[in-house]
């Protein structure tokens, strides 16, 4: 089954961004984050949203 959110660590550790980007993001709008209690939680749906908003490489000439 297919989680419905994701705890902060979660979304660093899917995504590989650092806490530092991943609150710029949600400083600027990018990334909504809900509050249950003391836990922020971001659902899987906006993640992905936010994923799928993200620039396509056409030429990705560098390796990795």
């Amino acid at each position: 089954m297919k989680p419905v959110a994701y705890s902060v660590s979660q979304v660093l550790a899917l995504v590989g961004i650092s806490r530092t980007t991943f609150y710029a993001l949600v400083k600027a709008g990018k990334i909504p984050v809900r509050k249950v209690g003391t836990r922020s939680f971001v659902l899987a749906k906006d993640l992905e949203s936010w994923l799928e908003s993200l620039p396509v490489l056409h030429d990705f000439g560098g390796a990795e």
